[in-house]
């Protein structure tokens, strides 16, 4: 090998080695700390003890009776399918609201989606822990909502909204709208205008042309859309401990408090295994689906 190819990849190598060094010490570590933490012992005072043990894992499905029998208990399991259903009704909602508006936003001259595309991201400008406040004020029993339709004569006595899994809802889909509509615009600004105007010129009409030409080669765009709002929505806390008011935890909220008050480190590190295992899971079937064709145009 030659004195300059050597030399190049050594340039490579102390280019890169910085970047690894950061990437091994605040992600590679900690993920491997992780799954250490969840076969070992449960300290009452928080941390764990170097003992090995995969209680935390029996924690997930069973309970000891008063005479130390394990029984089946449902609740560990509720939180996860909640949390799972939540984040699929999110994405699925951030996409019936998302798609129109990237879809508008695309179709409008380049000096006027720069605005609306800033619009979009104004959000982001503010923190999420005050966006989410307001909608507590907008929700709650003397909210704008229920002083808009008692005002109207519409009800007699305030709706029950905030502190329900809907609350939930409209607060993930509040954060996580941005992420469906940016990527689904970049897919559909790229498109070409001619294949829209020869579906035009074959007496396509709206329906049609969205149907056969825009949402195919839309495709990969919505699924970046879908991975971006369902893996942060699987796992978020802020939404569902505020507009749920703690009585409809999702997963992220159980493993706040297993690292918080709880204290048990083991059971909190195996229900983030299982997190990160359904975001896997998530991730693997889009790229399986990507490889075999099924999102291409």
């Amino acid at each position: 090998m030659t004195g300059p190819a050597r030399l190049s990849r050594s340039g490579i190598a102390l280019a890169l080695g910085p970047a690894l060094v950061v990437v091994g010490l605040f992600l590679v570590v900690p993920l491997l700390l992780v799954p250490i933490a969840s076969f070992m012992e449960a300290n009452p005072w928080g941390g764990v003890r170097p003992t090995f043990s995969v209680e935390a894992y029996v924690q997930v499905l069973f309970e000891e009776d008063f005479t130390g029998e394990l029984i089946f208990n449902d609740a560990y399991p509720r939180i996860v399918l909640r949390s799972l259903a939540l984040a699929a009704l999110t994405t699925a909602l951030c996409l019936l609201a998302g798609f129109p508006v990237a879809y508008v936003i695309a179709l409008q001259p380049k000096s006027r989606q720069g605005i609306l595309l800033l619009l979009v991201t104004v959000p982001f400008w503010t923190n999420l822990l005050i966006r989410t406040y307001s909608w507590i004020m907008i929700l709650r029993d003397e909210g704008l909502i229920n002083n808009g339709l008692e005002a109207a004569g519409v009800i007699e006595e305030p709706l029950r909204l905030l502190y329900t899994n809907g609350a939930i809802a409209i607060g993930l889909v509040y954060t996580f709208l941005p992420f469906m509509v940016l990527p689904i615009y970049a897919a559909i600004e790229r498109i070409d205008r001619g294949l829209i105007e020869a579906a035009h010129d074959l007496y396509a009409n709206r329906r049609a042309m969205l149907r056969h030409v825009v949402l195919p080669l839309a495709r990969p765009g919505i699924a970046a859309g879908a991975i971006l709002v369902f893996v942060p929505a699987l796992g978020s806390f802020i939404a569902p401990a505020l507009l749920g008011g703690g009585k409809h935890l999702m997963i992220g909220n159980l493993i706040q408090a297993q690292f918080g008050a709880s204290r048990n480190w083991p059971f909190g590190s195996a229900m983030s295994l299982i997190l990160l295992a359904a975001v896997l899971a998530v991730l693997l079937w889009q790229a399986q689906r990507r490889r075999s064709g099924a999102w291409q145009p």
